[in-house]
């Protein structure tokens, strides 16, 4: 069980993506600090090899130190991009799963919430600290009080393209392309009985539908007890148009089955990224009037 944050606690800003400088972080700063919490910076956040927040050692490094530190309460990621995935496999979590803490993050940083996951240990799929200037006042609100434990439920409006019902499981999901990309790994989990959630970025209309296709072929659509979808923002197309947006790809893909479907959701790439707790026992109820989604009590149990 990780125990919630109390005013005084450090958390440490690391990146284990993509490159960020200091300044870009100093908003986020300065609201955690608000918030009670001491902040420690990590030597990835404004270090440089490429694309990359430093070389992979040096990433690596900054995550295993704040992974086995216990003065270190909880980990926020500064940013995503790419790069999370070329450390997980070295990163050591024996020291994390003794002493567990808050991991947050999403887009890139999916993997290694996954990662926690498949350990049995719960984690924050929400906003990074590059984004807070941008963040809407709920994101941030909904951030604030996952870290402290407390009550958080979520109302959201109906969509047409809604599936109504209820289900009840664990809360796992993040970017479609990096569950994509642990899938068959050491980071891979199994989604049985689980409320899946979905977003992504940037992406190709046609490469949504691979993944679809994948993840249905894999039986990951297969046994859910409810299916979340996020913001599918800033989507491309190629000349030859795909035909569907995201959504009714995603639609296409899971009409098939009969649990509760709950499309635009608050949570991905758009400043109200509402913070999800991934491994949580949770109800999503979905109805004509509009969706719930809330904790029924925290599990540990992958």
């Amino acid at each position: 069980m990780i125990t919630p944050l109390q005013p005084g606690d450090k958390v440490a800003i690391i990146a284990t993506a993509r490159k960020i400088d200091r300044a870009s972080i100093e908003a986020a700063v300065q609201v955690l600090q608000q918030w009670g919490l001491e902040i420690e910076i990590g030597p990835t956040v404004g270090a440089t090899y490429g694309v990359f927040a430093g070389d992979d050692a040096l990433r690596l490094q900054d995550l295993q130190q704040a992974l086995d530190r216990p003065d270190i309460k909880a980990i926020i990621c500064a940013r995503g991009g790419y790069g999370t995935t070329r450390i997980l496999d070295q990163a050591d979590f024996s020291r994390f799963q003794e002493q567990p803490k808050w991991v947050v993050g999403f887009s890139d940083i999916t993997s290694l919430l996954c990662h926690i996951h498949s350990l049995g240990i719960e984690s924050v799929h929400g906003i990074m600290p590059l984004l807070f200037p941008s963040g809407t006042e709920a994101a941030l609100d909904s951030l604030r009080r996952t870290l402290f434990g407390e009550e958080v439920q979520y109302e959201v409006s109906p969509h047409p393209f809604n599936r109504t019902g209820t289900g009840q499981g664990q809360l796992i999901g993040g970017n479609l392309a990096l569950l994509h990309n642990v899938s068959g790994t050491r980071s891979d989990f199994s989604t049985r009985g689980k409320i899946l959630f979905l977003e992504d970025v940037d992406e190709y209309l046609y490469n949504i539908d691979r993944m679809m296709v994948h993840l249905s072929r894999a039986g990951k659509l297969d046994n859910l007890a409810g299916l979340i979808i996020g913001h599918f923002s800033d989507m491309k197309d190629n000349a030859d148009p795909f035909g569907k947006n995201a959504y009714e790809i995603i639609a296409e893909h899971t009409a098939k089955y009969n649990y509760p479907v709950s499309f635009g959701f608050p949570t991905g790439h758009e400043p109200d990224n509402l913070a999800l707790v991934c491994g949580r026992e949770a109800k999503l109820e979905v109805s004509e009037m509009g969706v719930r989604l809330g904790y029924t009590l925290n599990s540990n149990e992958v």
